[in-house]
């Protein structure tokens, strides 16, 4: 279980994200959502310990797995990307490779691939190892709407495998509804909805959640 109490961050005395009490139970799917600057990159950072808190304290299950929203490559072939710290994992990496539809470009320079293609590339460094926590922020932001499809049905059969508990960032309604139990939405670091997506995105409550509800692209 991932449990977070009195969670602040402030910059510059300015308050970015205010969680007094959040639970996800072990296992479970948690899909972050608000407008730029709401606290979800925020969150994520600090849930993967690239980022101090400024007050509250959390616990979460280890290891711990995440994917920034500005994906990279290195040096080298795409089979090399896939295979940084797991070196031993050579038939994993041919695996997912072959599932997220990369297998064709194994032997290229990952430093050429477009956006999306990049995108699944990250992913699958991340397919090769095992977690307890995943952590992704904005996965599909490059993809199209095939890549898509590919990296949510990869994340549904490494969930499955792994029992990890996922939490990711999206600004596609789609997304969250495909990939997740659970949507929370954010709204200058304060959560303002919490429940099931369907449900939150039918009966969204307060007046602010529904004007950015109307303002998803559905």
């Amino acid at each position: 279980m991932i449990e977070i109490d009195g969670l602040k961050k402030l910059y510059h005395e300015r308050t970015v994200l205010d969680v007094p009490s959040l639970r996800v139970q072990q296992g479970g799917t948690l899909a972050l959502a608000g407008a730029n600057g709401s606290g979800k990159t925020t969150l994520l950072r600090i849930l993967a310990g690239n980022l101090q808190q400024t007050e509250g304290s959390f616990c979460t299950a280890s290891p711990v797995l995440y994917l920034p929203q500005r994906t990279y490559a290195f040096r080298g072939t795409v089979l090399e990307n896939t295979l940084l710290g797991a070196k031993d994992q050579k038939e994993e990496a041919l695996r997912v490779l072959e599932e997220l539809e990369l297998i064709r470009l194994k032997d290229k320079k990952a430093s050429s691939l477009s956006g999306g293609e990049l995108q699944r590339l990250a992913f699958c460094r991340l397919l090769v190892r095992s977690c307890r926590l995943l952590l992704l922020d904005e996965p599909t932001s490059a993809c199209d709407a095939a890549g898509t499809k590919l990296l949510l049905e990869a994340l549904g059969r490494y969930r499955k495998k792994t029992g990890c508990t996922v939490i990711l960032s999206t600004h596609a309604p789609t997304v969250a509804l495909r990939a997740a139990q659970r949507l929370l939405i954010l709204n200058d670091g304060r959560i303002e909805a919490d429940g099931e997506p369907q449900t939150v995105l039918q009966s969204p409550g307060s007046p602010w959640t529904k004007q950015f509800v109307e303002g998803w692209k559905l």
